[in-house]
């Protein structure tokens, strides 16, 4: 059987399977591209305000890292309890205060029920307390994948520092799933960089 599988394979010239290969990639790059498209056009629209972030790692290029006030949050009602995997995926309920920006109101290892204007966000805990055990600690640091957003050269200072004084506000689309990507940044609440849908 292996014999007749490795007979065909030498068969095959190799520049159809360098065709082949490079297909396969455009096809991927494709799909990541249109993974993202959706998440710009279909998702609902959300405003974060961002946080402090120090210190700046100076090798990583021109960009601004992101922290937010949904960043690190209290585990309510998961605190103590068992995580299934090292760094598990939470869905955090937002719903708008009176600027509009949104804050958590609630973080769970499941999809639950939203009415608008609240909206569920899916993100991942960095890290989770105990050695052996996965627990979740009282106090959880989530990621949502919106933690950096590159930048022309010589633009990520004038962004950190607006950050730093929190005058830096993100506006975020996120899918029904709790998938989400940044969509704008805003400087003292004017767009300063938009998202191209590609």
């Amino acid at each position: 059987m292996i014999e007749s599988i490795t007979k065909f394979w030498q068969r095959i010239p190799k520049a159809v399977l360098f065709g082949v290969a490079v297909l396969l990639q455009c096809v991927l790059l494709v799909l990541m591209v249109a993974d993202r498209m959706q998440i710009l056009r279909e998702g609902r629209v959300v405003t974060l305000q961002t946080q402090p972030v120090d210190p700046r790692d100076l090798l990583r290029g021109d960009y601004v890292v992101l922290r937010y006030d949904i960043s690190q949050l209290p585990a309510g009602a998961l605190a103590g309890k068992t995580a299934e995997t090292r760094n598990p995926v939470v869905f955090v309920k937002l719903a708008p205060n009176a600027n509009g920006l949104y804050e958590a109101v609630s973080v769970s290892a499941e999809p639950v029920t939203v009415t608008a204007p609240e909206i569920l966000i899916r993100g991942r805990v960095s890290y989770s307390c105990g050695s052996s055990v996965r627990t979740f600690c009282d106090k959880l640091t989530i990621k949502y994948g919106l933690e950096s957003y590159f930048v022309p050269e010589g633009e990520g200072k004038k962004l950190e520092q607006a950050r730093n004084q929190q005058k830096l506000r993100v506006v975020a689309a996120v899918l029904p799933s709790g998938r989400a990507a940044i969509k704008r940044l805003l400087l003292d609440g004017e767009p300063v960089y938009e998202e191209p849908l590609y």
